[in-house]
């Protein structure tokens, strides 16, 4: 039996166009990560190879790490060596994908605006941690939720929804899976996000003697930004926990 392809719409043409740049980008750039063949590219939909098996658990936590140091470091050494995080990364054909600092200062002033950071101190505290985390090497960030990766009845590990990627410093996307996983199974043992640490770091170390210097100072200052950027999912799309709002930080090293 033919299993149909998996088709994805778009709201405007512009978005279909970005989310086939940022397919391709990853099958060039980023190869240990295995996306689904990419059929058919429509004017406002792209039609996919449909993966079936299961999101990300947290057992599934220390190969993710070691999947991601892989693809960040192979990244990094195809295209990501000459990147500025302020400055929008450019594409052969001239377009961008997002740079990370201004994305973020204008998300962190939303949730300002929301009521999730409770005063203009607390704000600038945020915004300050985010100036203190933006240091190379670079990485990109493609929002590794639970979600966004099946893992197959073989075991394999597909990436799904690179629709949007952005610049970020090496671990903040490790951050993001290991912030989502807290926010969907809970608080994760210290023990699992060290290893978790070091598997990316030994990773991503493995294509650059350069790379895989992120600590654990640094991997929390990344947590408490993602803190403040899901809180509102927090009670939607399978986020039942939350985590703690930090406005003092340890500086990145």
């Amino acid at each position: 039996m033919t299993v149909p392809p998996f088709t994805k719409h778009y709201a405007t043409p512009e978005r279909a166009a970005g989310a086939v740049r940022h397919y391709r980008w990853i099958n060039e750039h980023a190869k240990p990560l295995r996306q689904p063949t990419l059929y058919t590219v429509g004017p406002d939909s792209l039609a996919f190879e449909r993966i079936e098996g299961r999101s990300v658990r947290p057992e599934d936590l220390p190969r993710m790490a070691e999947l991601l140091g892989h693809a960040h470091g192979v990244a990094w050494a195809s295209d990501l060596q000459s990147a500025s995080l302020g400055i929008p990364h450019r594409f052969q054909d001239g377009t961008t994908f997002d740079d990370y600092l201004g994305v973020r200062e204008v998300a962190l002033r939303r949730r300002h605006e929301q009521g999730y950071l409770p005063n203009k101190a607390a704000l600038h505290a945020m915004l300050g941690l985010l100036e203190a985390t933006a240091q190379g090497p670079w990485a990109f960030y493609k929002d590794c939720n639970p979600r966004n990766f099946i893992i197959t009845n073989t075991q394999d590990i597909v990436a799904v929804d690179t629709d949007d990627l952005s610049l970020a410093p090496m671990g903040y996307d490790l951050a993001k899976l290991i912030a989502t996983l807290h926010l969907t199974y809970g608080p994760l043992t210290d023990q699992a996000v060290n290893a978790a640490l070091l598997a990316y770091n030994a990773a991503a170390r493995r294509h650059d003697a350069r790379l895989g210097t992120t600590d654990r100072g640094q991997l929390d200052s990344f947590l408490g930004l993602h803190a403040v950027l899901t809180a509102p999912y927090v009670g939607r799309n399978g986020y039942r926990y939350s985590l703690p709002l930090r406005f003092r930080h340890r500086g990145a090293s």
